[in-house]
């Protein structure tokens, strides 16, 4: 079966760094995107970054953008997503998904193009 599993998260003062990890297995991942999003309690689940395992073209929501950067291994079936200069209200669950996006025309930057979802990982960012 399809499994994504996230770690990295922990608690972390403002301006601090994380890196979260999402290890992908139970199928080849070739002509997907891999995408990180996030929800705070009482928000609404929000884009955060993805990319393409088959190139190098990134996305980013305008909080994170400059702040986030997300990459691959693709040997490993892993895909990180580095945060610095954390804010307090980057504080949320982040998950990971995997979709079979179609089109690359389309960014990846929306939760109804994935299929594949984590379990999430916890992200605190203290002022």
């Amino acid at each position: 079966q399809v499994q994504l599993v996230e770690s990295g998260g922990g608690l972390v003062q403002a301006g601090g760094s994380l890196r979260l990890s999402c290890a992908a297995s139970g199928r080849t991942f070739s002509g997907y995107a891999m995408g990180w999003f996030r929800q705070a309690p009482g928000k609404e689940r929000e884009f955060v970054a993805a990319i393409r395992w088959s190139g190098s073209r990134t996305y980013y929501a305008d909080s994170v953008k400059g702040r986030f950067t997300i990459s691959t291994d693709n040997a490993k079936n892993t895909v990180y997503l580095q945060m610095n200069s954390l804010k307090p209200e980057d504080t949320a669950i982040y998950t990971c998904a995997a979709g079979a996006t179609g089109s690359i025309l389309v960014p990846p930057t929306t939760a109804r193009l994935y299929e594949y979802w984590g379990q999430g990982t916890q992200v605190t960012v203290s002022s």
